[in-house]
């Protein structure tokens, strides 16, 4: 009979789990299975210590020598306007209240728009800003014509836009007038375009401020390290594709496509939609793509600040996507238009 009752006893305390899954500071160490931020930056660096010897050999490469050299000093180069620049517009963005712009543009539309237009050459600002701060003057009643205008000119004639285009192009002065023309164009006519054709229900004006419930110094360091983060990972991104594209594209596929007049245009105008790089720093991209004609480096200059795909992922988000279907094919085929002439004319 005692042999019959320790059974189930035995039976029990051997199917509790509790000594296996517990640690010894009673964690479950089912936790220590999972593969963290830091552990996995561990295993990199010593697979790369471990890997050295191929790492040199392939970094030494001269196609790689040439990457590297390239990579660095487009971002070395745009890296203090990108970083001024994200300090510039977070405080326009915060401490510049959107009553201010209802204030000082004419009550006129067709008036509104050139006046808001030469505002951009005022206020700097990124492209990452000029979302919200359009969507806030459509908001606080300013006509969306004029809102449109400014979202398109901010980023792209601001001083500290065409000082970074200035320092890229130091043997091209013209360079900077002519995006300063081109841009404030583009921006005015689609403003005008807007006031002429647009629909009431393509826009959905935005329902809340982008800082509404936040102090004005946190919304202010927080802005600052979303658009470094942001802008800087796009800066990467377009100095590594610009890199590539001088080192490891044949010479002669580049200048094939240079030397066709039309082909070389559309070719930058495509790829300064897909790279998405912060208008502070895609002069300095524009300007390692030394093989194209400053007429096509000009079409990548003021698409990009207007047209990417960043921007047309937040005027989806801000004015809806029906809007962002119409006005960015729109504001791409008059930039690229607008550029071929300007350049033709100063260039």
């Amino acid at each position: 009979m005692a042999v019959t009752r320790a059974a189930p006893k035995d039976t029990g305390a051997d199917s509790s789990p509790a000594p296996d899954t517990q640690g010894p500071g009673g964690q479950d160490t089912e936790g220590t299975r999972r593969l963290s931020s830091p552990l996995a930056l561990t295993l990199v660096l010593l697979l790369m210590v471990l890997a050295q010897g191929p790492i040199r050999q392939a970094l030494s490469a001269p196609v790689m020598q040439s990457w590297t050299t390239v990579f660095v000093a487009v971002v070395v180069q745009a890296l203090p306007f990108l970083v001024l620049g994200v300090l510039l517009s977070a405080a326009i963005a915060v401490f510049v209240p959107p009553s201010f712009f209802a204030r000082v543009l004419p009550k006129r539309p067709a008036l509104a728009v050139p006046v808001a237009g030469a505002a951009g050459a005022v206020l700097p600002g990124c492209e990452c800003a000029s979302v919200p701060v359009a969507g806030a003057l459509v908001r606080r009643g300013v006509a969306p014509a004029a809102a449109l205008t400014f979202l398109l000119s901010a980023p792209a004639i601001n001083p500290i836009v065409l000082t970074a285009t200035a320092v890229a192009f130091p043997d091209d002065p013209g360079m900077v007038l002519a995006r300063f023309v081109a841009s404030l164009l583009v921006a005015c006519a689609m403003g005008w375009l807007w006031q002429r054709l647009g629909k009431a229900d393509w826009l959905r004006p935005p329902a809340r401020a982008a800082y509404d419930g936040q102090s004005r110094g946190a919304a202010f360091w927080g802005s600052v390290r979303h658009d470094v983060m942001h802008a800087g990972g796009f800066l990467v991104v377009g100095a590594m594709a610009a890199a590539t594209l001088k080192a490891v594209v044949p010479e002669q596929w580049m200048q094939a496509t240079a030397d066709h007049p039309v082909l070389s245009v559309l070719a930058l105008a495509v790829l300064a939609v897909l790279l998405s790089i912060c208008s502070e720093a895609d002069a300095f991209v524009a300007a390692s793509l030394s093989q194209f004609s400053l007429t096509a480096r000009l079409a990548f200059l003021v698409v990009g600040p207007m047209v990417d795909l960043k921007l047309f992922a937040m005027q989806a988000g801000t004015f809806g996507r029906g809007f962002a279907l119409r006005f960015a094919p729109a504001t791409f085929v008059l930039a690229v238009a607008v550029s071929v002439l300007t350049g033709a004319v100063l260039l």
